[in-house]
């Protein structure tokens, strides 16, 4: 019974309804919301998107999700953290005033709605809807859901003019476009930039004859050896080939470190950080005897898997790479080493909002300190490639410059570009590997580019 103040009984139409809490919520409302609590986690907490869209151990609210909506929030995400810089641009530019301090909830509502709104395939007035609604519905931004209606129905009108105008801003976070200035110049750096918007490649590597896998996949072989695939309908484990494990997905980029050995048979291999396996699998097809190393057994694990799928078998051990110290050393040692990723922004588009220049100096410190412990365990005459997926040079050419300035019997062997015909490009006047996104063009229908990546070749003398 519900009484007055007085004591007497309430009229009972008068009474105020408790909520429904089991009410169904508008369609698709939970997935911008879900995409709105992923990008905070990615852009203000620095937490990388792969763990949070993860089917197993990503976010609860993520997880709960068909798979229909969890196709939605991921291309939501995806498309929003590469555009960020040009939405947070339309964004102010017609906002009177910039968001209040601490207003972040309310940024990735505008945010994600603007994405949907510029960039995908979704009806603007319902992008607008859900926007308003998931602002009704957050303490903390009801009282700006008359401005999110405001600025998000004008962006829908004015959304011609909007992209025009902000197609002048890069697309990369400003602190990383002025690290590639310096590294790259300008204009390399502007095109870098602009690269990381257009789709990722599927890229295999291909036990052998990539010529005939290209023509039964409908793709194209590539310089490195591989195959570049077409668009097509279905899952990767659909295609011919797989289950036979005639091949395995490797971007073009990250195939080449192993390649620069050539032949391995009768040697002494060792593939350091050698998980989930693409590379380990190419030293292994190279005739070379691969013990295979990394720090995490579940991630060892997983190597494995791709190998028995592939029918290839190497030694495997979990270790710290610093305090290992085998018996023997090794003829030939592969180095990929931890990185900041820079040059994976076309499928991994969070990178740049989850690193910074600390990480950066950081895991320039780690490499060295990796390559420096390597070295030590290579025979004299062999051979050690070094290589990772930054396009930054202090975590990689600077790395290998130090190595040689100060430590005796090591070597740099050059690479010739005459070896590698369609990447002439991406060999440095010093006989490195520097592949850049903007490379390696593609016939129409084709994705274009290539991952970031850097590799050396040094001996031991």
């Amino acid at each position: 019974m519900v009484l007055n103040s007085d004591g007497t009984k309430k009229p009972f139409h008068k009474q105020k309804p408790f909520a429904d809490r089991s009410a169904p919520t508008k369609p698709g409302l939970q997935a911008r919301a879900t995409a709105a609590k992923i990008l905070a986690a990615v852009v203000d907490r620095k937490l990388p998107l792969d763990g949070a869209l993860d089917h197993e151990h990503g976010n609860p609210a993520y997880k709960a999700l068909g798979e229909s909506d969890r196709a939605l929030v991921r291309a939501i995400l995806n498309t929003t953290l590469r555009h960020l810089p040009r939405i947070d641009a339309a964004i102010a530019s017609l906002l009177e005033s910039p968001l209040p301090e601490g207003a972040r909830a309310l940024h990735h509502v505008l945010a994600i709605a603007a994405a949907q709104i510029l960039y995908l395939d979704v009806p603007d007035h319902s992008a607008v809807d859900l926007a308003v609604e998931q602002a009704n519905q957050d303490p903390r931004n009801r009282r700006f859901a008359k401005l999110v209606n405001a600025v998000l129905r004008r962006l829908g009108r004015e959304k011609d003019e909007v992209l025009e105008e902000i197609a002048k801003v890069p697309p990369m976070p400003g602190w990383f476009l002025t690290r590639l200035e310096k590294a790259y110049g300008r204009d390399a750096a502007l095109a870098i930039s602009q690269s990381q918007l257009e789709p990722a490649a599927i890229d295999l590597t291909v036990k052998s004859d990539a010529e005939a896998w290209a023509k039964r996949l409908n793709g194209v072989a590539l310089p490195t050896g591989g195959v570049r695939l077409a668009a097509f309908d279905g899952g990767i484990p659909s295609l011919e080939g797989f289950d036979d494990g005639a091949w395995w997905v490797q971007d073009s980029a990250a195939s080449i470190p192993a390649r620069l050995f050539g032949d391995l048979s009768g040697k002494r291999v060792a593939d350091l950080c050698a998980a989930p396996g693409g590379k380990t699998a190419q030293l292994i097809l190279a005739g070379g005897a691969v013990t295979a190393l990394d720090q995490s057994e579940s991630r060892l694990k997983r190597l494995r898997s791709n190998l028995d799928r592939l029918g290839l078998k190497a030694e495997t051990v979990a270790t710290d790479l610093t305090t290992f110290k085998p018996t023997e050393g090794f003829d030939a040692i592969l180095l990929d080493a931890p990185c900041s990723s820079t040059g994976t922004t076309r499928r991994h588009p969070d990178v740049l909002w989850t690193k910074g220049p600390d990480d950066i100096a950081r895991l320039a410190a780690l490499q060295e300190r990796l390559l420096r412990h390597a070295l030590t365990l290579l025979k004299p005459g062999g051979t050690l490639v070094f290589s990772n997926c930054s396009l930054d040079p202090a975590e990689g050419e600077e790395v290998v410059a130090r190595i040689l300035a100060d430590t005796q019997a090591i070597e740099r062997v050059p690479i010739s570009a005459g070896d590698w015909p369609g990447l002439e490009a991406a060999i440095t006047p010093l006989g490195e590997f520097r592949t850049l996104p903007t490379m390696l063009k593609m016939p129409e229908g084709i994705a274009s580019g290539l991952d970031g990546f850097y590799a050396a070749l040094l001996r031991r003398t």
